[in-house]
């Protein structure tokens, strides 16, 4: 399976988009702000990921 993300300015233009994808097959849905902040989220997570413990204490005092 593929997927692909579309943004845009005019939820006409992506209204347009999505019946021509339900119209060939392609299943389409809008997303919510917050379903695209979780998709941010998790891919920020994953490139963040480096397989290596970090010291908690040292952690937080950085972010003070």
């Amino acid at each position: 399976m593929e997927s692909a993300i579309i943004s845009g300015e005019s939820k006409k233009d992506i209204q347009l988009l999505l019946s021509i994808a339900e119209k060939m097959g392609i299943k389409a849905k809008f997303l919510t702000k917050d379903e695209v902040e979780d998709i941010g989220m998790a891919k920020a997570i994953k490139q963040g990921e480096t397989g290596e413990l970090i010291d908690t204490d040292q952690f937080l005092k950085s972010l003070e």
